[in-house]
């Protein structure tokens, strides 16, 4: 036997925490949580958790689009409240197909002004977006006279979508884990989903290789506008009510949803599974301390100590190389 073959190298620690961080989040969280009560594992119960996150899934979404060109997009959760009003004045004035159509263009509008900016003026992201914000905030209050509106009946199919089922899964839920599948397929197998990633790596490399990056920076900012909307609109589908006041924070959630998912804020390094499950267990850490009876107060510092553990475990590599 040759006494020169190469040695079997085994994955560091850092690396396994890496890739596996976030599973064993999820994992440790379903075994608390079990322990703490025993409806919380039943079906209806995870559903119920499942159509909780739609909304803030769906931005999750955009947003890990986003953070994978190196940008943030703080605004999704005003264009999100600007969907839920727009959809619920849409509806009343054309078809239901059309209302929402109209929504989900406008959001796209919204994300397009920021890719504009920040792919073409090259302005910051994070302030530029913090401006959409503001201004998306600003029409949906101006569009509603801060006010909530009342879908009446001709909003009643889509109200009913948001109470519905299909084979037993509640519509949201089937449409959120669509979204995710189709961003999966498109992050793992498509020429776009490679590129987004690679202008998160090295944006001058693919640059000098004659791809037209700002077409990309643009691209992913509208898909997150026209994401954040659609959340607008699952949020009235809900209550039967579009309000300017919803959204807010949310952005922080999908943000989280995407660093939990082991997503780099630095670009180029997440997938859509992965941040499937931050969402899931932001939902998790909600719906568990609603059974234990914990205060809406303290649920935030909670959640807060929580995604700083989940970061730390995911940049765990990068720690205990150091």
């Amino acid at each position: 036997m040759s006494t020169n073959s190469p040695a079997l190298k085994l994955p560091s620690m850092g690396s396994m925490i890496n890739t596996y961080g976030t599973v064993l989040i999820l994992i440790v969280l379903l075994i608390v949580a079990q322990a703490m009560s025993d409806v919380f594992l039943t079906q209806r119960n995870m559903f119920n958790i499942l159509r909780q996150v739609t909304a803030t899934g769906l931005m999750s979404i955009g947003m890990l689009l986003v953070i994978l060109t190196r940008g943030i997009d703080l605004s999704v959760g005003s264009v999100a409240a600007l969907g839920s009003v727009a959809s619920a004045t849409f509806v009343a004035d054309m078809s239901p197909v059309m209302g929402v159509a109209a929504t989900i263009g406008l959001g796209g509008l919204c994300g397009l002004a920021s890719g504009i900016l920040v792919g073409f003026l090259r302005l910051p992201p994070f302030v530029t977006t913090l401006a959409i914000m503001t201004i998306a905030r600003g029409a949906a209050l101006i569009m509603s006279q801060g006010q909530p509106i009342r879908m009446g009946a001709d909003g009643a199919s889509i109200t009913a979508f948001g109470s519905g089922f299909w084979l037993g899964v509640p519509l949201p839920v089937i449409l959120l884990i669509a979204a995710f599948v189709v961003a999966a397929i498109v992050l793992t197998f498509t020429r776009f989903g490679r590129l987004v990633k690679a202008i998160g790596s090295n944006e001058d490399a693919v640059r000098l290789s004659g791809i037209n990056v700002q077409f990309y920076i643009i691209s992913v900012y509208v898909i997150s506008g026209m994401l954040a909307a659609a959340a607008g609109i699952v949020s009235t589908t809900r209550t039967g009510i579009g309000s300017a006041n919803i959204g807010v924070g949310a952005e922080l959630d999908a943000i989280a949803a995407v660093v939990i998912g082991g997503a780099s804020l630095m670009g180029g390094r997440g997938n859509a599974i992965n941040t499937f499950i931050g969402v899931f267990i932001l939902g998790i850490i909600a719906n568990l301390m609603n059974l234990a009876g914990v205060p809406g107060f303290y649920q935030q510092v909670f959640k807060g100590g929580i995604i700083i553990a989940a970061m730390l475990l995911q940049y765990g590599s990068t720690l205990v190389k150091r």
